[in-house]
């Protein structure tokens, strides 16, 4: 029974074979997405910062954002825990990012800004907007002439102004008296198995993954997620288009101007994730996999209640699919408007909604971190189907956009 028992448990944490993946559909992936800027409140001297600290770190910006990360990543507090002000902003966050000038950072990367010499382009801005090489040349001449240009009404429109700060103040939840218990089991089976078998080896067996359970077995956080947005109002492009274009000390007197907003926050503990599929000899993995798991549910969240925070995706109007699926916080009850993409006549980018659409039961793709590790069901999916709800022929090209 014993040895049993240690088997079933080893065998629970022991690598699983992973089910081939199905070839995704060739989804068009050209379309403007939102710009995203992530950073970690780190409390030094918390239990497993370090840790968190280096996953992190790993985890990549999510594909339905554009990667707007600069250089500085995390918030040093030596606060066990942050206090909370009007409407739930923290004070500690904010101040950060007004004292380290992180909105007119993030100004100065869409154009390139360059510190020492003060010069400027709008080659990200043509990259993500999908603007022409004609385009751009009208919208740098009306930079020049101090004048107005659709396209530059239209990058500020849809793009700079969707730029968005997440600030991640992670901790971990404590349960070490249950992994203790469960961890001194395991060795204590261990030790039984060698006097019963006479094999020492158990002793060792038992011993390892009993320190390892005591350590993470169960690893779970609690991730508070804060937005903010970029504010790119009339007065900032004026600041930037007419003031400080290729002009490093109007750039460095004006960088109190640009602003960001606070819009919310939400909160999640990933109380759902699974372990399966995660070695022995990786329990870096539990962290990684608990941080991410949570903190992609918490945008999701912020997607779902924040109506500015919402974006986008590719739909395969063919073959009804999308490369969107369970981590972004789909269900078969969720509901997507379709958005066709127009220009209008002063030529700015629009959308019209031509309908709406929902996923298909056991078709969601989850594409949660290391889901098909575990198994989970929809893993190899590779992309999500949907259904018509309503709408007549939907043309290539067209978006969807989850409505809540």
């Amino acid at each position: 029974m014993v040895k049993k028992l240690i088997l079933s448990i080893i065998a629970v944490i022991m690598p699983i074979s992973l089910f081939a993946q199905r070839n995704s559909k060739d989804i068009d992936e050209t379309y403007r997405r939102s710009s995203l800027y992530s950073l970690l409140v780190n409390h030094q001297g918390r239990k497993f910062y370090e840790e968190i600290n280096d996953c992190f770190h790993q985890i990549p910006t999510p594909d339905a954002y554009n990667d707007h990360n600069l250089s500085v990543r995390a918030v040093y507090t030596d606060s066990k825990k942050l206090k909370s002000g009007k409407d739930n902003e923290v004070d500690d966050i904010t101040s950060f990012l007004n004292r380290n000038k992180i909105a007119s950072r993030l100004v100065g990367k869409w154009f390139d800004y360059n510190p020492y010499t003060g010069d400027m382009d709008m080659d990200i801005v043509q990259q993500r907007g999908l603007y022409g090489a004609t385009e751009m040349q009208r919208a740098k001449a009306a930079i020049s002439a101090r004048g107005s240009d659709a396209v530059l009404a239209d990058a500020g429109e849809d793009l700079i102004g969707n730029t968005f700060v997440l600030v991640n103040d992670i901790s971990y939840i404590d349960k070490s008296k249950g992994s203790a218990v469960l961890g001194a089991l395991i060795q204590v089976a261990g030790a039984a198995a060698a006097a019963s078998t006479g094999n020492s080896a158990w002793n060792k067996i038992g011993k390892d993954y009993g320190d390892i359970v005591a350590s993470f077995k169960g690893f779970k956080v609690r991730i508070r997620t804060y937005l903010y947005q970029l504010v790119w109002d009339e007065e900032a492009q004026a600041n930037v288009y007419n003031l400080a274009w290729n002009n490093r000390e109007a750039f460095k007197g004006m960088r109190d101007k640009f602003k960001l907003k606070y819009i919310g926050y939400q909160e999640s503990s990933g109380s759902t994730t699974s372990f399966l599929g995660i070695r022995e000899d990786q329990p870096e993995l539990m962290v990684r996999k608990a941080c991410q798991r949570a903190l992609d549910e918490n945008i999701a969240n912020l997607q779902k209640n924040f109506p500015v925070f919402q974006v986008k995706s590719p739909l395969d109007v063919e073959t009804m699919e999308a490369k969107v699926g369970m981590k972004e916080g789909i269900t078969e009850k969720s509901l997507f408007e379709v958005l066709e993409r127009v220009k209008t006549s002063e030529g700015k980018i629009s959308y019209k909604k031509v309908g709406e659409v929902k996923p298909v039961k056991n078709l969601i793709w989850d594409n949660r971190y290391m889901a098909e590790k575990e198994m989970a069901q929809g893993s190899t999916l590779g992309c999500t189907t949907f259904k018509k709800v309503s709408g007549s022929d939907f043309t290539p090209g067209c978006l969807i956009r989850q409505i809540k």
